[in-house]
């Protein structure tokens, strides 16, 4: 009940067939093709042009970049410092 026997989509084919014709149906898919085909080359236009950009606009690598674990490896003078037990409950250090 739920699906459809492969007489039911034959009648649904020939129903459309005759509403429609064949020629009209070719044209409609070589037309979906064409705008399937633009798309995919404008895609591809837009990739290129997006990735000129961002290797004239790339700032040069150069230094290095410290991340947090270097600043807590070794704390600024002064710096209240939390404790390192395993249970790190973010309170200060006794």
């Amino acid at each position: 009940m739920g699906s459809f026997s492969i007489w039911h989509w034959l009648v649904v084919l020939l129903v459309v067939l005759l509403l429609f014709g064949s020629g009209k149906i070719s044209g409609l898919m070589g037309d979906l093709a064409k705008g399937i085909k633009s798309f995919k080359q404008n895609i591809k236009e837009d990739d290129a042009a997006d990735a000129s950009m961002t290797a004239e606009n790339a700032p040069p690598a150069t230094g290095t970049i410290t991340g947090p674990a270097a600043t807590t490896a070794n704390p600024a003078p002064g710096a209240t410092t939390t404790a390192t037990t395993t249970g790190n409950t973010g309170r200060p250090a006794a």
